[in-house]
Parts: structure tokens; sequence; C-alpha cells
């Protein structure tokens, strides 16, 4: 009676420990985070599996969760795609997916100037460390004699007229955007934007925060020795003369 009671209990833990581990690669994901290894290097089952030493069926049911990973063909596989086997096993980041409702946003006015040409609205004000920033602008018609701002700041623009007629000004051209037309253009070159229409004009910016590639180094063309330093050049507008500077 003793020994079948030892032996229960062994059965009972040994199922016990299986369930828990289970449930752990499920909660972990793992099966999917091969598969995403693997279509990630466009590579299929047949050649994961002659990297490996695995089968093809094998790890087919490991990603889709069928059969448990022993920690050795989990490590076979992190080799194949240069991964610490801890990668299986870290909390994943959750994806970014930040709604931003308009009830919610705030209509601010062109910062730096005592009579805003345009009010804009921040399409990104609740996404931390973000790459790009999207607004919403509406710009005003403006009084007679008005001269729009110019501004400049690192990185690109890309503009959308959503209604309404935008003057844009950059650098020596100058052009004038309808409904429907858009505009991607290095923002280091001092920009200006006038509504151009009898009624406001509405558009959505999006500025990227990427620097303008560098211009390709030319070889000097006289003896390199102590020159002359270059002149000031006096800036045009501030960052902070059109729409805010990131945050």
């Amino acid at each position: 009676m003793a020994d079948s009671a030892v032996q229960s209990e062994k059965t009972q833990k040994s199922q016990v420990d299986s369930e828990t581990t289970e449930r752990f690669i499920a909660e972990k994901h793992i099966g999917e985070r091969i598969k995403r290894l693997r279509l990630k290097k466009s590579m299929g089952l047949v050649e994961l599996g002659r990297h490996t030493g695995l089968s093809a069926s094998f790890l087919s049911q490991l990603e889709t969760g069928r059969v448990v990973p022993t920690l050795r063909n989990l490590a076979r596989i992190a080799m194949v795609f240069s991964k610490d086997l801890s990668y299986f096993f870290d909390t994943e980041p959750h994806p970014m997916f930040r709604i931003h409702r308009r009830k919610e946003r705030m209509r601010l006015p062109q910062t730096g100037v005592e009579s805003p040409t345009y009010y804009f609205e921040s399409l990104g004000y609740m996404v931390p460390d973000r790459h790009m920033d999207p607004y919403f602008a509406e710009f005003i018609p403006p009084a007679a004699g008005t001269e729009p701002k110019a501004h400049l700041h690192q990185g690109f623009e890309f503009l959308y007229v959503l209604d309404g007629e935008l003057a844009i000004r950059h650098g020596e051209q100058e052009v004038t955007l309808e409904t429907g037309d858009a505009v991607y253009f290095d923002a280091s070159t001092p920009h200006s934007y006038v509504c151009a229409s009898k009624r406001p004009a509405g558009a959505i910016i999006v500025t990227m925060h990427q620097p303008a590639a560098a211009p390709a180094a030319v070889p000097p063309t006289r003896p390199v020795g102590p020159q002359p330093g270059p002149r000031p050049v006096p800036s045009v507008g501030t960052p902070g003369a059109g729409f805010p500077e990131k945050r």
C-alpha cells in the first residue's frame, strides 16, 4: 500500500509538472517566437531542420504548440538565429498602439509670433520616444501685409492638404498646394506656410527627426594646411518658430 501511494504521488507530480511546463511554454509564445525568427530570415521548416538536426514535422508541431521543446532543442534553434536562450523566456514588449481622441487634443497657436497664422494639434502627444511628430494644422487667411515667419529644424517634413489652398516657401522656391496635394522636403532648409485661400486651409503635417544625409566628402584640390575659418552665417528662424521640437 505504501509503495502504491508513493507511485501515485509521483504520477500526480509528473502530471502537474507537465501541465505547468505546457502552460509556461504557451504563455511565453515560444512557438510563435520561433516562427517569427524563421520567417524573418525567409527560412523554410526543412532548411531550419537541416541547421538544427530536427525534423520539419517536429518543428511544425513546435511552432503550433503541439509539442513541448526541450532546452537542448531550443538552444539549437537559438544558435541558428544568433540568439541567446533567454530570448525565448524574456517578457515580450507590447507593440506600440496609442489612440488620440479628437476631443482630447489641445489646439495650440503658432509659436514665436504675436499674430499666429496657423493653429495646430498634436496627433502623437501620448507616444513616448516617438520617431516622428504628426499634427493637424489649420492655416488662417493672413491679414494684409502679414509676412510668414520662416523656421527650420533637423530631419524631414511631410505635408498633405486636406482642404483649401496653402502656399509653402522652401528656400528660394514657393509653390501653392491645393486640396489633395502633398509635399515632402528637407526641413533643415528655412520654410514657411501661408493660407492662400479665402477660407482656412487644413493639413496633416508629419515631422521626422532623422537628420538629412551628409554630402559626400570632396577631395581637397589644394595642399592641406591651416585655412581661414568659415564666415558666420546668420540664422534664419529657429526650430521653435514653427512646430514645437520633440519632447
